[in-house]
């Protein structure tokens, strides 16, 4: 027997658990109908539905309120659980773009936690500081004279507009990956072999990323291009040797104009500066020349008129002075002895050397050095007949030394 039919005490209200207890008897477990139906019944009240009819209702109308409590329920479980799905978060180095209805919305979604009606608004995340990077390897590539070459292509890119980003184009990355591939076949195709593989990297390289930038300009992807960097240019592998030869060759090159220019550089301000080194000793050398000859032209004037006073005492004096200079310049005497055969040798140098001491050198100037050095001589000088030394009145009374 069913816990809610009527029992054994009689009174038809069965042992119901929504309704009361049985009292007496044994204590059985609730009918899930009777659950279900007075469940029912609280949500219609809720929601302003009826009674339901009377307990004598038919059982279409059990059924009827059955069906409309259980979807309100199950409207009100969804509608917590959408409410609760449109919470999101969007992080410091990311920006949201909502679509409503597909419609993009004017302020873009900065960091934090934000709340958008699932379904009606669509809301994209999109990364603006991460430094993205593509790396393109084109293989044989046709130079500007007629050469194939490997190259590979480093991009790196940051996404600067979001919005552009996930409305302008269908698929942005794939637009970045054809605009690259045509600036760098652009770029190559417009420069010789040899400058690619050498000096010309560089300027490649930035040809290339201002070319592409152009092109994502005009796209609209929100894309900005940070950096292009040619990692390697290389010719095909089946003529890279002898490509890597002319490389060598090209590299010896320019080594040698190098050190020819530094030799230069060199010895060009050294040439200059000896050459205004003799120019100036040139110089000196006319000004010392035009000042000797001014002087002698002085002294000649002004021997002229003491010749002119005096012609004989000058000219003696002219022939003394002549003499002085000749033996000045002169280290060894040869006398001729009157009378004899023989040239008398004096090896002056060797005495003056021996009488240092007594004798400074051959400049001194005093009568008293050239009565010494006539001293020093006599023993090698004959004597006259009758005398028995040098008369040292003969000697030059001058002013000036002798030899």
């Amino acid at each position: 027997m069913a816990w809610n039919e009527p029992g054994n005490n009689g009174n038809g209200d069965g042992n119901d658990p929504w309704g009361g207890g049985r009292k007496g008897g044994d204590k059985g477990p609730p009918d899930i109908d009777e659950v279900i139906k007075n469940l029912s019944k609280k949500l219609n009240s809720l929601f302003g539905g009826g009674s339901g009819g009377s307990s004598s209702s038919t059982g279409s109308s059990s059924g009827g309120g059955l069906s409309g409590g259980l979807i309100a329920g199950l409207i009100a479980v969804v509608a917590v659980v959408w409410g609760f799905t449109g919470f999101y978060i969007v992080d410091e180095a990311e920006r949201g773009v909502v679509l409503r209805f597909g419609k993009v919305q004017d302020a873009i979604v900065q960091p934090g936690l934000h709340w958008n009606p699932p379904i009606v608004d669509e809301v994209s995340l999109v990364n603006i500081s991460q430094l993205n990077e593509k790396t393109y390897q084109n293989r044989a590539m046709l130079t500007n004279d007629e050469n194939i070459i490997d190259i590979e292509v480093i991009v790196q890119y940051i996404i600067q507009d979001p919005v552009n980003y996930i409305i302008a184009v269908q698929d942005p990355e794939l637009s970045l990956d054809n605009a690259a591939e045509s600036a760098i076949r652009h770029e190559v195709g417009g420069n010789d072999m040899n400058r690619i593989l050498t000096t010309g990297r560089a300027l490649v390289a930035d040809n290339v990323e201002q070319r592409l930038q152009d092109y994502m300009d005009i796209y609209q992807t929100g894309i900005f291009v940070n950096q292009v960097s040619v990692v390697d240019a290389q010719p095909p592998d089946a003529v890279r040797p002898a490509f890597d030869d002319v490389i060598r060759a090209r590299e010896d090159e320019e080594r040698a104009q190098n050190e020819a220019q530094a030799y230069a550089n060199q010895i060009i301000p050294e040439a200059r500066g000896e050459a205004q080194a003799r120019i100036e000793q040139a110089n000196a050398y006319r000004e010392e020349v035009i000042a000797n000859a001014t002087g002698d032209a002085s002294r000649f004037e002004q021997l002229l008129v003491e010749y002119t006073k005096a012609p004989e005492v000058t000219r003696q004096r002219l022939y003394i002075d002549s003499i002085e200079d000749v033996l000045t310049a002169s280290s060894k005497i040869m006398v001729d002895v009157e009378g004899g055969n023989n040239m008398l040798y004096v090896p002056l140098d060797q005495i003056l050397k021996s009488n240092a001491s007594s004798v400074d050198g051959l400049n001194t100037g005093t009568t008293q050095d050239l009565r010494t050095l006539a001293d020093q001589l006599a023993p090698f000088l004959p004597a006259p007949a009758g005398a028995n030394s040098i008369d040292r009145s003969r000697l030059p009374a001058t002013g000036r030394g002798t030899r």
